[in-house]
């Protein structure tokens, strides 16, 4: 399990422009912290260096794959799923209607990760209970 104060400290501690990406109501859980953080160079400069104590590498990519996490890699990726010594972090470079469930159920179903997909029906049973709601 991720160790969120860890992570979270050190993004604080270096003033590390972002958001957490949470569902509001959902009860799914899952073991990493996603985020959202601001692609202005100042930023990818003290994000790589905030997450470097950590040792972040490719999840799922095999061990033998070179991978070096500083601000250039930051500034030409866009989305990193991590694996880190305090747990795995997804870097989201954007959310675009990331407050819409519809557009959250559109993102999880294209991305067509197994984690993924087994969060769809209960965001499609959140998305009508809100449209329940507002009726």
């Amino acid at each position: 399990m991720i160790q969120l104060e860890k992570a979270l400290a050190e993004l604080a501690r270096h003033e590390v422009e972002f958001v957490i990406a949470t569902i509001y109501g959902s009860a799914y859980i899952t073991f990493d912290l996603d985020f959202c953080y601001s692609r202005e160079p100042a930023n990818l400069e003290r994000l790589a260096r905030a997450l470097a104590p950590f040792h972040p590498r490719l999840r799922d990519a095999p061990p033998d794959i070179p991978f070096v996490w500083d601000a250039r890699t930051c500034h030409n990726g866009f989305h990193f799923s991590l694996t880190t010594d305090v747990g795995d972090l997804d870097l989201l470079g954007e959310l675009p209607g990331v407050l819409s469930l519809d557009a959250l159920i559109r993102s999880k179903r294209a991305a067509g990760r197994q984690k993924d997909l087994l969060t769809l029906p209960e965001l499609e049973v959140l998305r009508e209970a809100g449209r329940d709601s507002t009726s």
